[in-house]
């Protein structure tokens, strides 16, 4: 059974359940589960993710299974303080994998990396080794593999008893083999991490600070690669706005009229 969440820490923002915490409020919460051998699952949105929840029934229930749900982009965080339902910051996917590492090196936490290919995997792998050497990584497996290959997988997961589960699969994949598979694993910690086994090896360059400052991390990626990445961001990101706009048109609509002349108390 899934760990609850600690009352009080979630606001909704369009129909999702952000949990409003800071990176360091969650890596604490990610020690309190591999010592106490809870589970926690963690999901992360972004503007892109949030507007295919609402196209993608089947990703939307995998994400809300997830205990933890944060803000993995700044227009996310943008949009809940413009709505009123204000997130501390953004924690983003890779920066949550780091900290996980650093404080892997600390306190001697196994790890089992799942995604990317397997010369990809196989840098990031040796990354972690060499800058993370107190972290255990008992076992990994690339990230093409098949339904039928599921099970076996999962299997040879939950037989090495890993503290934290890194899986670097695409949406909606990675939430879809997380949600399926969650109580087989037997996993404390799983993280979808997305592509950030790529930037870990080298493979793809993350956007300068200030480029994620100022929200434009997706046009980094984008200026990387403009063929396949142009379309999808201008569609999505355009719906997000567009639906930020119009749920701060509602509730400015539903909100009681100011009256001008208020009645005088008697």
């Amino acid at each position: 059974m899934k760990a609850s969440a600690v009352p009080g820490t979630k606001q909704e923002l369009l129909g999702v359940p952000i949990d409003a915490l800071t990176m360091e409020e969650v890596l604490d919460r990610v020690d309190k589960a591999i010592v106490g051998r809870d589970r926690l699952q963690i999901g992360v949105v972004n503007a892109a993710k949030l507007v295919n929840m609402r196209r993608d029934p089947a990703l939307r229930a995998d994400v809300l299974s997830c205990n933890l749900i944060l803000a993995d982009g700044v227009s996310v965080v943008w949009a809940s303080r413009l709505l009123g339902r204000r997130l501390p910051e953004r924690v983003a996917g890779i920066d949550l994998m780091l900290g996980m590492l650093r404080r892997g090196n600390e306190n001697g936490y196994r790890l089992y990396c799942l995604g990317a290919s397997k010369d990809v995997l196989a840098v990031a792998v040796g990354r972690i080794a060499a800058d993370y050497p107190h972290v255990k990584v008992v076992g990994h497996n690339h990230g093409y593999f098949t339904t039928q290959e599921e099970p076996g997988l999962v299997a040879a997961i939950a037989d090495l008893k890993p503290d934290i589960l890194l899986v670097g699969m695409s949406s909606p994949k990675k939430e879809r083999f997380l949600a399926r598979w969650d109580d087989q694993l037997g996993v404390p910690v799983c993280h979808g991490v997305g592509g950030s086994l790529d930037v870990l090896a080298g493979k793809v360059r993350r956007a300068p600070l200030i480029w994620q400052r100022l929200g434009l991390e997706w046009l980094y990626r984008v200026c990387q690669e403009p063929r396949r990445l142009w379309r999808r961001y201008l569609v999505t990101n355009t719906l997000f706005c567009a639906i930020v706009f119009s749920e701060l048109v509602r509730r400015r609509l539903l909100s009681p009229p100011i009256s001008l002349f208020p009645r005088a108390h008697k």
